[in-house]
């Protein structure tokens, strides 16, 4: 009976942080300790308290010995776990990230800590012997101009920040785990942030090989839930020196962080889809600011994001000569899509490439070398119109893009409900001619298969990556993002239906073309060794231009200088406010907004941006949007986040989606 427990004799009053999806309780409550809990019931472990008649999930923030609240505290139901997962630096980040983007701690909670797992937990931990001391070779990064002392500051402790601009065909995994290893070496752990599975075991690899592997910790969200919470509590407990992993990683608990790395910042699977939606890149420059720790991102092509850390003086550049890029770099030409070409060419006609571009895959594949060929769509047609108006073929049930996924289909199928057309008609004019609007990377591959024949071809995309192909003459058609790596790089590499990727109405589309392309570059070898990129489009792009050049640097400057002519993020910082009408005009005017904000809208939800959760279906969703300078930020989030609390107590409240510097502004 809770009138027979007694009070903890020191410290009876928890103040906990219930979990809790309502932004108006997102607040400490206070709750009594009994004497039976004191021991278990210490700063960071989980507790059930009971709220409202129910009974929730809560972290312990801190004991004390007294209460503010007015009445009487109920007790704490029970301790869950006496393990301190809440950390002190974690519990920081989670309240730097909340306030910066404008949303409950509890919500940022359920993005740091794991589900538990009870049986890993009541494991006993392997006995782990000092690491040995390791002699790592970092004479790799002598090629990069303030390379040498980036290292130098990392034996030394020191908070070095800096922007890395990987060469091409640079085997940027080894050159991550080697600053991992060297600022382990000195007694202090890293942390790598990277986009997928793959690259986790890449750099995971590179590391085991430089470091003791009981150290090195990979943490994704494709383990199974044990070992994911095994690894994680392998993090908390201190065992791990080296921690790997995707964007949750950037909240794994390293004890005694002394470098935070991010590559390749710019892919989108670093922003969190879940509220509050953080970006991978944000938090791990946080938690640096917040732990006085070094900080590296890097990649072959270059944010506008990161490029204004550079400006700022928050980070400095860590690239190559001129000399050395030109010298690492393979030939890059750009070749127009020419009818011309095409007419002298059968081969060319067939596979969608100039002569020129076909040219340059034969001499590759005549020297023994692969040839790559990116496609920016998987499938086979993913897109199809009528072949008599060019109206595009939508689905009767949901309006989704109808696609062909094979030569041999019986009927068109819904990219979005899956539902099969089996007679398809044109809704406009009645035709039952269909033509394809793009071609996916499997009609590609037999296009080519038909312009090489007698070459191997493979493809790599979607559900069915390849890794590593060996350095054989083969023709690999991949999607951007799936390209695998060949045994002593391509021979060449054909960049295709670039307009798929510079054509999209997106605030990123050249940043995000650029980076795809130079992915895919990367892969090839260097022109002395014969190695050539043929990309199909207009060299006058300046896009294109930064391609052929390998300036990803001039690339992201201009882009941050057009971003701030027109009043974008990272120019600026931007709300972006989705929801009914009523509900976003409520939160506007609820908001004391900084000066200087202004709003923009309210319009029509942008085509294939997804409605706020728990939004009536029969409702229209409008977006708002609320600029602020750059020096404004915090208060805008601030803003919106009272707003959100003040609203959300009102019991006819209707939801809206808050985002902070999205990446699809629409």
């Amino acid at each position: 009976m809770v009138t027979d427990r007694q009070q903890a004799e020191h410290e009876p009053i928890a103040r906990v942080l219930p979990m809790l999806t309502v932004p108006h309780l997102d607040r400490e409550f206070d709750y009594l300790v009994s004497a039976d809990q004191s021991d278990d019931a210490q700063p960071g472990v989980r507790v059930r308290v009971r709220f409202h008649g129910r009974l929730v999930d809560a972290f312990v923030l801190e004991r004390r010995s007294g209460t503010d609240h007015v009445g009487k505290l109920g007790w704490l139901d029970r301790v869950v776990s006496a393990e301190p997962v809440l950390t002190p630096d974690v519990r920081r980040l989670t309240d730097a990230v909340a306030a910066r983007y404008a949303g409950t701690r509890a919500d940022v909670l359920r993005l740091a800590v794991p589900p538990r797992h009870a049986n890993v937990e009541k494991q006993t931990p392997p006995e782990l012997k000092p690491p040995s001391a390791t002699v790592v070779d970092t004479s790799a990064w002598l090629a990069y101009r303030g390379g040498e002392q980036y290292v130098a500051a990392l034996h030394e402790g020191r908070a070095a920040r800096a922007v890395w601009q990987a060469l091409p065909g640079e085997r940027w995994a080894q050159r991550l785990a080697e600053l991992a290893a060297v600022t382990a070496d000195s007694g202090r752990a890293a942390l790598v942030i990277v986009p997928d599975q793959r690259d986790v075991d890449a750099v995971h690899a590179a590391a085991v090989a430089l470091y003791d592997e009981s150290r090195v910790v990979a943490l994704s969200a494709g383990l199974g839930p044990a070992q994911r919470y095994r690894r994680w509590l392998s993090v908390l407990r201190g065992a791990a020196r080296i921690v790997i992993g995707t964007r949750s990683a950037a909240f794994a608990p390293v004890t005694n962080l002394g470098l935070v790395m991010v590559w390749d910042d710019g892919d989108d699977t670093l922003a969190e889809p879940r509220t509050p939606y953080p970006h991978a890149r944000e938090v791990a420059m946080l938690r640096a600011h917040q732990v006085r720790c070094a900080a590296l991102i890097g990649g072959y092509a270059r944010t506008a994001e990161a490029q204004a850390l550079v400006r700022s003086g928050w980070a400095h550049d860590l690239v190559a000569t001129r000399q050395e890029v030109r010298a690492r770099s393979p030939r890059i030409v750009a070749l127009e899509d020419s009818g011309y070409e095409q007419e002298r060419d059968p081969a060319a006609r067939t596979a969608r490439l100039p002569s020129m571009a076909l040219q340059a895959a034969r001499t590759a594949l005549g020297s023994g070398r692969p040839v790559l060929v990116q496609v920016p769509r998987r499938g086979y047609v993913p897109a199809l119109a009528c072949g008599r108006c060019r109206t595009v073929a939508r689905c009767r049930y949901c309006t989704g893009p109808l696609s062909l996924p094979a030569r041999d289909s019986a009927g068109a199928l819904c990219r979005w409900c899956g539902r099969e057309e089996p007679a398809l008609r044109c809704t406009r004019c009645g035709s039952d001619a269909v033509r394809a609007v793009v071609i996916g990377a499997r009609r590609t591959a037999e296009e080519l298969g038909r312009a090489f024949p007698g070459v191997p071809v493979v493809t790599s995309g979607g559900d069915a990556m390849v890794a590593a192909v060996p350095g054989e003459p083969a023709v690999v058609v991949s999607t951007p993002g799936a390209e695998p790596v060949a045994a002593g790089g391509y021979g060449a590499a054909l960049l295709l239906d670039t307009w798929a990727l510079l054509g999209r109405q997106d605030l990123r589309a050249s940043e995000d073309a650029l980076r795809r392309w130079m992915a895919a570059a990367a892969l090839v070898r260097n022109r002395g060794d014969g190695g050539i990129v043929a990309v199909v489009a207009d060299s006058a792009i300046p896009t294109v231009q930064s391609l052929i050049r390998w300036d990803p640097v001039g690339h992201a400057d201009a882009e941050l200088d057009s971003r701030a002519e027109v009043g974008l993020p990272p120019a600026v910082h931007m709300a972006v406010i989705d929801g009914s009408p009523d509900a976003v005009r409520a939160m506007v005017e609820t908001a004391d907004l900084p000066a200087g904000a202004e709003p923009l809208g309210p319009v029509d939800l942008p085509l294939g941006v997804r409605r706020p959760p728990g939004t009536a279906p029969e409702k229209p969703v409008v977006r708002m949007l609320v600029r602020v300078p750059r020096d404004a930020g915090l208060p805008l989030a601030a803003a919106l986040r009272r707003a959100a609390g003040v609203l959300s107590a009102r019991r006819d409240n209707e939801p809206v989606r808050v985002q902070i510097d999205p990446l699809h502004i629409g």
